[in-house]
């Protein structure tokens, strides 16, 4: 007999072989492990885009205040306009 730890699953507290589990245990296993690794995945895309979005957003607002800065620049650059005085009969 060898000195060599089998590997085993703890699941909710109980320690299994992993040479003691059904196929049907073995497979749901599988599917939970494919599971986590798709919303690791997920997680990571998700703060990617969410700084994207953070970085749209923050160029949105540069933008919005150049245009808001300009229309204030124009608006006092023009002269006002003077209104003409209705004609008396």
């Amino acid at each position: 007999m060898s000195n060599e730890q089998q590997p085993t699953l703890t699941f909710d507290g109980v320690e299994y072989l992993m040479a003691d589990l059904s196929d049907e245990a073995k497979t749901q296993l599988q599917s939970l492990q494919q599971a986590e690794l798709e919303m690791q995945r997920l997680q990571v895309q998700l703060a990617m885009i969410t700084t994207a979005r953070n970085t749209y957003n923050q160029a949105l607002a540069q933008a919005l205040s150049k245009l808001a800065e300009s229309n204030s620049s124009a608006k006092a650059a023009k002269p006002a306009k003077k209104k003409k005085a209705a004609a008396s009969a």
